[in-house]
């Protein structure tokens, strides 16, 4: 099913994916070649302050866990079509991301693949949505993610889906959101 890299990684982010808090995750397909993901969160903050938390301090909220070098690592988005999620860390450097549509306030593109799914040669469309509401910003992260590989993608899903949750929480902890 895995081979024995990616195996323990996938046990190691679904157990420090356990011990965090959850968003409303909701799993809308799954298949052997690929699956959507929606995680969606309340912020007490406005969505240009939300906009800001997420382009412009990126590094200040997103898991250094989940990061290709860790603590010592640099993560930055760029919000323009063409733009960089990057991490650098000395002359060690990740594009993690490119940005591909951008509407300050409402919605962030960014096409490619996360973390391990990067090195598997799968792709992704990960949208970062912000809608006005009464109590502030809900926050919806949602991913699609498709491409060839040996393995059945749809065993991936659950596991991705917890980490883009344990993301989209610490964003949320960054604007002011309670523990759920």
């Amino acid at each position: 099913m895995f081979n024995t890299l990616f195996g323990k990684l996938c046990r190691t982010l679904l157990l420090l994916s356990l011990l965090s808090p959850a968003a409303h995750a909701e799993l809308l397909d799954a298949s052997a070649n690929g699956f959507t993901i929606r995680n969606v969160v309340q912020v007490p903050a406005t969505p240009a302050r939300s906009w800001v938390a997420l382009v412009d301090e990126v590094d200040a909220w997103w898991p250094k866990d989940h990061t290709w070098f860790g603590e010592e690592g640099r993560l930055r988005i760029e919000p323009a079509a063409g733009g960089c999620f990057c991490e650098k860390r000395g002359a060690q450097q990740a594009l993690h991301m490119q940005v591909s549509y951008v509407d300050p306030g409402v919605l962030l593109r960014m096409l490619g693949g996360l973390g391990p799914l990067q090195g598997m040669g799968l792709h992704g469309s990960l949208d970062w949505k912000f809608a006005k509401t009464e109590a502030g910003t809900e926050i919806t992260l949602w991913y699609r993610v498709g491409g060839y590989t040996p393995d059945d993608l749809s065993q991936f899903a659950l596991i991705v889906d917890q980490v883009q949750g344990q993301q989209l929480n610490a964003l949320a902890q960054h604007l002011g959101a309670k523990k759920p």
